[in-house]
């Protein structure tokens, strides 16, 4: 009976209205009694407790959250989406299908205060409105300042001033195990609000090579892995470390439902930004031509023990030649890194610019040599350009051409660059070869526009391109 008197004395003092006694207020020594205890608490003892609980509560997990979550925003595209006519009704009023309007939804982050974005290509194709929506909801419109569909980065530009910014740090040094944060807006406002998502995990690994579908022009190499959940929505969001740095650009995961299953895929950053300057200053971005053709790791007998690949050839005058590279060298390393089957070498080709100096290592007789590459621009004087349907950019294919892209048609015209709108309503594709159209055989790039200046307006037209080393086809009309 005591006890349970005690006990309900102590809880009446503590939460009752009535006045201390002289003895507590003289005293810092208050005790709470537990039961079956004699210990007892200082107010003193309480407040250091609870200082110690905050301090460990706030990890460099927490930190590096609340040093980028401000500059992340959300991605609301509005784009028109083309439907096939399904049945006779639809084709009777509308015989060359018909577009809707679609909702779509991704993240990205703020590189100036003046209001540049960085966010994924396949967030923006073919947008016809994006409204970028900040961390206290307010919204902006945004301008598209460019996108590379091959590298996956686009970047907007809205008018603000005094935005906040995000740390950018490096890929390169990362450590397999250290942690990584996912910061974005996965499944966007189904979550009540715009307050940026943030998960948590490890570098899984670096420079991960995906191999790339059929279908998409993309190219996923030297990526970053993580097992720190990627969600729709996610795309275009910063990958950070614990230090409060963005070091990559989340963009695909792999997955049999579409939801993080823990292997989720960054853009190292530095690639990203490289990428950004070319297309806030030009609007493209300019695609390196080293003048040499590696083999796939099949053809290197061994390679597992030898490393390196095979150069199958070597463009007269290229700046591979220039540099002393000879076809049946074997490619060692470039960049400092290890070559060990094709798509090191396309992640090296994504990383450097016209301009740069590629360091690389070639062995040749059984001896490594070093070769210094200079990078140039797909060479304009031995491949004429022309431009059609307003935004479809076409390169005459030329020796140089044919041997840097890998193609096998002697002739025709290289699609170098294709607008999303054209792309949808063609069928075309960056990187396509224009044969022939109809039954005029294609010879260089000024056939196209000849022809299509000829058919304008008149009749379907039959366009075969080379896709992939096969030869498909595809209709339309020409206004």
């Amino acid at each position: 009976m005591r006890l349970g008197f005690a006990v309900a004395f102590v809880i009446l003092v503590g939460c009752g209205d009535a006045a201390p006694s002289a003895a507590a207020q003289a005293t810092d020594t208050a005790r709470i009694v537990p039961r079956g205890s004699t210990a007892a608490v200082t107010r003193a003892q309480r407040a250091a407790l609870s200082d110690s609980l905050a301090t460990s509560r706030r990890t460099a997990i927490v930190a590096a959250a609340n040093r980028v979550a401000p500059a992340v925003v959300s991605v609301n595209v509005t784009r028109q989406e083309r439907r096939a006519s399904r049945s006779a009704f639809d084709w009777f009023f509308m015989p060359r299908g018909y577009d809707r309007q679609v909702q779509g939804l991704g993240s990205g982050f703020i590189l100036s205060a003046d209001g540049t974005i960085v966010t994924n290509q396949h967030v923006t194709a073919g947008a016809t409105e994006i409204i970028v929506t900040t961390r206290d909801g307010t919204d902006y419109q945004a301008t598209l300042l460019g996108e590379d569909p091959y590298t996956d980065i686009a970047v907007l530009k809205v008018e603000g001033r005094g935005l906040p910014t995000v740390p950018v740090g490096q890929s390169a040094d990362l450590m397999i195990g250290e942690w990584a944060v996912a910061i974005g807006n996965p499944y966007g406002y189904l979550l009540g609000n715009t307050e940026p998502s943030v998960t948590a995990g490890v570098v899984s690994a670096v420079g991960r090579n995906l191999k790339p579908s059929g279908n998409d022009q993309t190219v996923y190499v030297g990526m970053i892995q993580t097992d720190a959940a990627i969600n729709p929505g996610n795309s275009g969001g910063p990958l950070v470390n614990v230090a409060g740095e963005v070091v990559g650009v989340n963009s695909s995961i792999f997955s049999g439902t579409g939801e993080s299953v823990g292997v989720g895929f960054a853009i190292p950053i530095e690639r990203a930004l490289r990428v950004a300057a070319e297309l806030e200053r030009f609007g493209s971005v300019r695609r390196s031509w080293l003048g040499v053709t590696v083999a796939g790791s099949d053809r290197v007998r061994d390679w597992k023990r030898v490393g390196g690949l095979e150069v199958t050839e070597v463009a007269s005058d290229g700046p591979a030649d220039a540099a002393g590279v000879r076809p049946r060298d074997v490619l060692v390393s470039a960049l400092g890194r290890p070559m060990r089957t094709f798509l090191d070498w396309e992640a090296v080709k994504l990383d450097v610019s016209p301009g740069d100096t590629l360091d690389a290592v070639v062995r040749r007789d059984g001896r490594d040599r070093r070769a210094r590459i200079g990078v140039r621009d797909l060479p304009t004087t031995i491949a004429e350009r022309v431009a059609v349907l307003g935004d479809l950019e076409l390169i005459t294919v030329s020796a140089p051409v044919r041997q840097e892209r890998q193609l096998q048609s002697e002739s025709g015209a290289l699609i170098y660059r294709i607008g999303d709108s054209t792309a949808r309503n063609t069928g075309l594709r960056s990187g396509d070869v224009i044969v022939q159209i109809n039954r005029q055989r294609i010879e260089r790039a000024a056939d196209v526009q000849e022809v299509f200046r000829r058919l304008a307006g008149r009749t379907a037209i039959r366009v075969y391109v080379e896709r992939g080393g096969s030869i498909g086809w595809t209709e339309f009309y020409v206004q």
